[in-house]
């Protein structure tokens, strides 16, 4: 039983992981000079504040399941 909501969880993840906003991009800037972007404070509104949640959710759910499953 816990397996399973372990595999869901794991694919809802990467799907999440999947849909959030490329920002490794804006960090690449930093070489070629474009940096003055990099660090504003941009705030997440909206979807991608709802993204971001359920990442951080997912993430904690999945830890916590394995943890368990590791323990039993």
């Amino acid at each position: 039983m816990l397996e399973t909501i372990l595999l869901i969880v794991s694919v809802l993840l990467i799907a999440i992981v999947l849909l959030q906003s490329n920002k490794a991009s804006d960090a690449g800037q930093i070489i070629t000079g474009g940096n003055e972007t990099l660090f504003q404070n941009m705030k997440e509104r909206g979807v991608e504040l709802f993204i971001s949640r359920v990442t951080l959710c997912l993430g904690i759910l999945f830890f916590i399941i394995s943890l368990i499953l590791f323990l039993m």
